[in-house]
């Protein structure tokens, strides 16, 4: 009988990666299947509370809250996530048990692979971004606030301070990157990379992962609204996610005045005071749950999601769109090129300001009759960004199906 076991960083959902691994753990249960939900913390006592799900802690603390002495030596290894899984495989391994790792750099360290390589066939990683292949997890020059082309631990790699803290924080995660490519050598059979977006293999192949270990399983997304929202009817342009620089909101932000069209931001940052106490004229709402945004948006024209590095997937702008929103995204967005061919959205380059503020204003000048049968066709789910839930499942259970017939 099948028998998953579904590890992670933490048991807490803070970011999108922790909520789709307790979305999995929760579907996986309600068909019959057996479920470990395995993380690096110290666990949270309502994790599942309507769920009877297994549950085990490897009792760790975020590296961002450990002493920085600790952290620089237990982020490359850490001994007690190892020992978790290797006493986990060794006294409950069955032929029928798969592991699907999302996400492992906060807390369970590359540690974890070295202890999974002997079920290697029938272990998983989640693509949510790209960790496994660029040493800050982005393809992005945070200092530059540009993508990234150079290949991962290449000679220009290595001498280019991209990361967002400092050049030692770079060279820290370099070594980081080198203790993953001995704990999980890529000669090894691992069952695979379910990538979120298909455009994410580029990336992963420039990092030498092989092409068959690489597979495609969009994100689970569903609309913000329980009936479609008459985009030809407003005016106002809408910024959803973290309020941070990388995310081009300040680009967003003069953009949309040179513009001359009314914005609102949804979500909390480090920017967020400082924005908010600069731009009067721009709306801030903070952090609002999924039925508050359902209702805020209610007045939007469209959504932008003006990121500088090349996001993978973007579950707010799948989900925006599906609510008949159309999306401007930026070019280094992977959904971006695929809205744009597909109708349901633009593109932009944010750090280019006078173009960007031309394309809002198309938007903002389009006639309604064709802002409408944008948002019809977005509303209509037939662009395909995205799996529903329950597709979402079975994909990942086909591919646990293939690893274990293959092992």
């Amino acid at each position: 009988m099948l028998r998953v076991v579904i590890i992670n960083d933490a048991s807490i959902a803070r970011g999108g990666a922790t909520g789709l691994a307790m979305l999995q753990a929760k579907m996986l249960h309600e068909r019959g299947i057996e479920v470990v939900f395995a993380t690096g913390d110290s666990g949270s006592d309502d994790l599942f509370p309507d769920h009877d799900i297994d549950k085990r802690h490897a009792g760790g603390t975020a590296l961002m809250k450990s002493n920085p002495l600790v952290a620089a030596t237990r982020g490359f290894y850490s001994k007690a996530s190892h020992v978790m899984l290797r006493e986990m495989i060794a006294n409950e391994d069955t032929p029928e048990t798969v592991y699907h790792i999302h996400s492992f750099t906060k807390s369970l360290t590359p540690s974890i692979y070295a202890a999974l390589q002997p079920v290697a066939q029938r272990t998983f990683v989640h693509g949510h971004d790209f960790f496994l292949a660029c040493p800050n997890g982005g393809f992005m020059d945070y200092q530059r606030g540009s993508p990234c082309q150079r290949t991962p631990l290449s000679a220009p790699c290595l001498t280019t301070h991209c990361d967002k803290r400092n050049y030692a924080q770079k060279l820290w995660r370099v070594g980081r990157q080198m203790t993953l490519h001995h704990t999980m050598p890529r000669d090894r059979p691992w069952g695979g990379i379910l990538m979120i977006h298909p455009a994410m293999r580029a990336f992963y192949e420039k990092s030498g992962y092989p092409s068959q270990m690489l597979h495609t399983v969009r994100n689970p997304a569903e609309s913000l609204s329980a009936t479609r929202i008459p985009a030809e009817e407003n005016s106002r342009f809408f910024f959803i996610g973290r309020v941070e620089a990388e995310k081009g909101i300040e680009d967003l932000i003069t953009a949309a005045k040179r513009a001359q069209v009314p914005l609102s931001v949804i979500g909390t940052g480090p920017l967020l005071d400082t924005l908010r106490s600069q731009n009067p004229d721009v709306t801030f709402h903070g952090w609002l749950d999924r039925n508050a945004i359902g209702a805020a948006i209610a007045s939007a024209r469209a959504l932008v999601m003006p990121s500088r590095y090349p996001e993978p997937f973007g579950l707010v702008a799948a989900e925006a769109s599906l609510s008949g929103l159309p999306v401007i995204l930026s070019q280094s967005a992977l959904l971006g090129p695929e809205m744009a061919e597909k109708g349901v959205g633009f593109t932009c380059d944010p750090g280019e300001i006078n173009g960007f503020a031309t394309v809002l204003r198309k938007m903002a000048d389009m006639p309604a009759d064709q802002v409408k049968a944008m948002s019809l066709l977005a509303a209509s789910g037939t662009a395909n960004l995205c799996s529903a839930p329950q597709d979402w499942i079975d994909a990942q259970i086909s591919h646990y199906n293939r690893a274990i017939s293959a092992a």
